[in-house]
């Protein structure tokens, strides 16, 4: 049950049968009685129809070695459900606690996270300096920063993971992590700069890693699914497609039974 109001005003048919389109109802069966015009119900079916979508909410940090394991699993979901799902990605930036401290560290977490994905390659430890003490917000400041240029896909900061973690670009400096992002997105990197380094887009990083955290989770990736009857899914930690496809199979058949629901009765009753 999801908490919305089911059924709808019914009357007998005492009639041998009842026809209802294809549909031959014997006598004992009470069907719904045709109380609302035609029209209505159009309407209240393409109301639902626009509200059916499902939104999926991808949120990750740029130099997150398991977002990078998740993003072929990102890129086949958004595929298979381009038109039918909305998808979004939102930064969630990792506490200082959960970098590791040293290069023998890194690295073995990466020998962990690559043997279990069955990787070819081993990420590059090469971004990691100690130094920081785990404070790596560039890359992230840089990634959203690019929203304000309309590089609201996945290119940039996809780019900015693949510098550090592929290539070991230390993109804990600003400046380098604004290099490699103007590089991959031909935005002018003073300009990029300008707006990572912004009171704007440090909010709008430091709000949507409140959002994460308002779920409860700790692991990114995260994704958090939600449609227009109130149902929500969230993943914390998956890499893989497979579990994101069943909720969402799940959801959008769900959302088109209540569009199916409304197209024959329309709304719920106002008491």
């Amino acid at each position: 049950m999801k908490g919305k109001v089911k059924g709808g005003q019914t009357q007998p048919r005492h009639l041998g049968c009842y026809w209802r389109g294809l549909c031959r109802f014997p006598a004992s069966i009470t069907v719904p009685a045709m109380t609302r015009s035609p029209f209505d119900a159009v309407a209240s079916r393409d109301k639902f129809a626009r509200m059916a979508a499902v939104t999926v909410t991808y949120y990750l940090e740029v130099l997150s070695s398991w977002c990078h394991w998740a993003e072929p699993a990102w890129t086949e979901i958004k595929a298979r459900y381009a038109g039918r799902v909305d998808f979004q990605w939102k930064i969630a930036l990792m506490r200082p606690g959960d970098f590791p401290v040293s290069q023998a560290q890194c690295d073995w977490f990466y020998r962990r996270s690559g043997t279990i994905m069955r990787s070819s390659y081993m990420l590059n430890h090469g971004w990691l300096e100690p130094e920081r003490a785990g404070h790596y917000d560039a890359p992230n400041l840089v990634a959203e920063a690019g929203r304000d240029f309309g590089c609201v896909d996945d290119r940039l900061r996809l780019a900015l993971t693949h510098a550090a973690t592929r290539e070991g670009r230390k993109l804990g400096d600003m400046a380098e992590a604004v290099a490699a992002g103007a590089a991959a997105s031909g935005i002018e990197a003073t300009k990029l700069r300008a707006r990572a380094e912004s009171a704007e887009v440090r909010a709008r990083i430091d709000a949507s890693t409140a959002e994460f955290h308002a779920h409860q989770i700790t692991q990114r990736p995260a994704f958090v699914l939600t449609d227009a009857i109130g149902d929500k899914a969230v993943f914390s930690g998956l890499v893989r497609a497979e579990p994101l496809a069943a909720a969402m199979e799940a959801m959008l058949a769900d959302c088109a039974a209540y569009a199916a629901h409304a197209a024959h009765f329309g709304g719920p009753p106002p008491s």
